[in-house]
């Protein structure tokens, strides 16, 4: 059956500006990029990229999550480089520090920082 994740997929209005985003503000490297397709190396999970019509994202929408080291770090790299973020850094229940943010398009994506040592505690099965 299904073995592991291999793609996420977004739909973007402009597909230059877009793969100018994930490529020089949020730093991932480029695998390939034709007129109706731009892919991202993200871990060993490809983050693909076509234009298409884009609908109005909101807050609580589904989002995509990037495991960081330190979300306040990279919160601060990225807000220097021009991102929009939903929700500042912040502390979960679940042992996470986490802050929420849109692409040019208003697809929401995630940093994610996480104390796994709570993180077991918390949702480990007991």
């Amino acid at each position: 059956m299904i073995t592991r994740v291999w793609d996420v997929t977004f739909t973007v209005a402009d597909l230059e500006r877009a793969a100018d985003f994930y490529e020089n503000v949020l730093g991932l490297q480029k695998k390939y990029q034709f007129s109706t397709y731009a892919g991202f190396d993200c871990g060993g999970v490809e983050i693909g990229l076509v234009p298409g019509r884009t609908t109005d994202v909101q807050e609580d929408t589904p989002c995509m999550d990037f495991l960081v080291r330190d979300v306040d770090e990279v919160y601060q790299t990225l807000c220097e480089r021009g991102v929009r973020f939903l929700k500042e850094p912040h502390d979960t229940l679940w042992g996470s520090r986490i802050a929420l943010f849109t692409d040019p398009d208003g697809n929401v994506l995630q940093l994610v920082q996480i104390d796994w040592p709570k993180y077991f505690a918390v949702c480990a099965p007991q």
